[in-house]
């Protein structure tokens, strides 16, 4: 018999490390060749590791929670062979193709982060992004050694800089949202909380990994674009009377439930196509106008966590095809199946507030996007109905939308005449037509 090495696979550019989430097998374990053996964690998608090759699992390098950097050792296996030690490179590298999506990954991220210039270090996006915020020189940047893998400048090299960095800019460093919110983390209160009386005042909740991930998200959006939120009433009762009159016909022939989504889905890609400025990204002085339209939907996980699968071309499918491909994403993103490249190139965003009976909201941009709309409960209210003979009031069924676009780019004239023509399109839905 003969050890190899199993290492964590290169993932793509900008990918440098893994959270190890859940080991699938344990020492002493026969496996086959492409059996799972551990559940890991990156900044872009949640995946599985297989194995290399058929064999016994000697050794687990890492324990859960861990976090390993890319070419580490986490594991390493007895397989058919002389009795030698070796990294068995070849089958390791077959590893990172095997793991669902990881094709996609290395596109996505060599596109969106080509590196920079820093002493001829490839520079993360993190690592791009602390650097800008913190105002950091080139030649403070030289002055640093990398601790990551090829010599690699990782967060953590970053935010010890930044705790070690000369007095005068202590108090900006301080007070820095990247910094402070690691050096609190590094000073919290004891997991008793606070005394009082004898009593605890509070309970100390970690945030886990995504939890990390949306908050750091959603605070470089809010500090990125100036938010303006636009709201609108629709009158939907059309749309909610075609719907009851067809959903159970359409769960039989489709084996799908018609919720509301695809119909919304339909009407933002038509307003999108006569509006294209809401369907766009910021670069530099650039407004880049993207032709594809790639509708993230919002979803809510049961670990109280959100993540935003996309559909992609949406402007192409009918409601049939959006109503299968909403469908099969929710499902997908509740039991963490998802592929990275469904979360990925989104160029517009829509979060459903009425699954909670909220009735509006002011959602936060999904950067790079520069606009969300939020759509909330559908509730029947007493309307005014405008007629020839007279006004009446009549019991309708209305929700709100909410716009949230980036002042930079959107004005109020583009996101409100957007807002209107989705209300327009919802509004003059045809309730007898056919499927």
């Amino acid at each position: 018999m003969k050890r190899i090495d199993v290492t964590l696979p290169a993932m793509g550019e900008g990918i440098t490390d893994a959270t190890i989430t859940r080991w699938l097998v344990s020492v002493g374990d026969q496996v086959d060749e492409d059996t799972p053996i551990v559940e890991i964690a990156t900044d872009k998608v949640d995946s599985e590791i297989p194995a290399p090759l058929a064999g016994r699992i000697a050794a687990i390098e890492f324990k859960e929670g861990d976090v390993a950097q890319v070419g580490q050792v986490i594991a390493i296996m007895e397989v058919e062979g002389k009795d030698t030690h070796a990294s068995h490179q070849p089958e390791i590298d077959k590893i990172a193709n095997k793991i669902p999506g990881v094709e996609q990954i290395k596109q996505a991220t060599s596109a969106e982060t080509p590196g920079a210039d820093f002493s001829n270090i490839y520079l993360s996006p993190l690592v791009k992004s602390i650097i800008k915020q913190e105002n950091i020189s080139k030649e403070e940047m030289e002055t640093l050694k990398g601790t990551g893998l090829g010599g690699r400048i990782t967060k953590e090299d970053m935010l010890q800089f930044l705790s070690n960095r000369k007095p005068q800019n202590v108090t900006e460093t301080m007070t820095s949202p990247i910094a402070s919110k690691e050096m609190t983390s590094h000073h919290a209160p004891s997991q008793k909380g606070e005394q009082n009386g004898g009593e605890n005042e509070f309970e100390i909740v970690p945030m886990d990994r995504m939890r990390k991930l949306i908050a750091g998200h959603m605070v470089m959006s809010k500090q990125t674009s100036p938010h303006v939120t636009s709201f609108i009433d629709v009158d939907l009762t059309n749309i909610v009377k075609w719907r009851d009159k067809n959903k159970v016909d359409f769960q039989r022939k489709e084996g799908q439930k018609l919720t509301y989504t695809p119909i919304f889905f339909e009407a933002i890609a038509k307003a999108i196509k006569e509006f294209p400025g809401i369907n766009a990204s910021v670069d530099g002085d650039n407004v880049l106008i993207k032709k594809r339209i790639n509708i993230g939907m919002a979803t809510a996980l049961p670990s109280g966590n959100l993540i935003v699968p996309v559909i992609k071309n949406a402007e192409r499918l009918n409601i049939t095809g959006l109503a299968i491909a909403i469908n099969d994403l929710a499902e997908r993103a509740r039991t963490n199946k998802l592929l990275p490249d469904e979360i990925q190139g989104g160029t517009f965003t829509v979060t459903n507030l009425g699954a909670f009976d909220t009735l509006a909201g002011t959602p936060i941009i999904n950067q790079p996007q520069v606009a969300i709309l939020a759509i909330g409960a559908i509730k029947k209210v007493p309307v005014v109905i405008e007629a020839a003979e007279g006004d009446s009031i009549g019991i309708r069924s209305v929700a709100i939308l909410s716009l949230a676009y980036d002042h930079r780019v959107v004005d109020g004239a583009l996101g409100g005449m957007f807002l209107k023509r989705i209300k327009n399109l919802l509004e003059q839905f045809d309730p007898n037509r056919v499927l």
